[in-house]
C-alpha cells in the first residue's frame, strides 16, 4: 500500500526531516529565493558525521528542489557535501549576489530534535481528516 493511498483514509504527517529548525530552513529558503531573484546565485553546503552514507543529504537535495522550483529552472543548484567527525547535521543555504551574501544555516547538536519533531507532528495531527500533510503544515507555514 502507498502512502497516496493510505492519505486517502488516514491523516499523514510525511515529511523528509521532523526537525521544526530544518523545515523553517525550507521555507526561508524558498522565501529569500522569491524575494532575492535571479540576481542572487544560490549554492548549499552540508555537512554530516563521517558514518553517513548518502551524499548530498536528503535535507540539501529538498532544499535544492525549493530553489529550482523557485527560479523556474532546470539547472541543478551547487551542493557541497562535506562528510567528517561526528556532526549530527548542518546545512547552509547562500545566496551570492553583487557585492553581498545571504547565508542561511540550521544546526542540529543532537539527535532528539528529529524526535521532538516528530511528536509535535503526531501531537499536531490528532482529529484531523485524511490526507497527505507535511512539517510545513504542522508549523503553519
Amino acid at each position: 500500500r502507498t502512502i497516496e493511498e493510505a492519505a486517502q483514509s488516514l491523516p499523514i504527517v510525511f515529511a523528509s526531516n521532523f526537525s521544526v529548525g530544518v523545515n523553517v530552513l525550507s521555507w526561508l529558503t524558498r522565501k529569500a529565493a522569491e524575494l532575492l531573484g535571479r540576481d542572487f546565485d544560490p549554492e548549499i553546503i552540508e555537512t554530516h558525521h563521517k558514518m553517513k552514507k548518502d551524499a548530498p543529504s536528503g535535507t540539501a537535495k529538498t532544499l535544492a528542489e525549493i530553489l529550482k522550483t523557485v527560479r523556474e529552472t532546470k539547472k541543478d543548484v551547487p551542493i557541497q557535501s562535506i562528510r567528517e567527525g561526528d556532526v549530527v547535521g548542518e546545512h547552509t543555504v547562500i545566496f551570492s549576489g553583487p557585492g553581498e551574501r545571504l547565508e542561511l544555516t540550521h544546526r542540529a547538536a543532537s539527535r532528539e530534535i528529529f524526535a521532538r519533531g516528530a511528536l509535535r507532528a503526531a501531537q499536531w495531527i490528532i482529529g484531523k481528516p485524511a490526507g497527505r500533510y507535511s512539517m510545513q503544515d504542522v508549523l503553519g507555514l
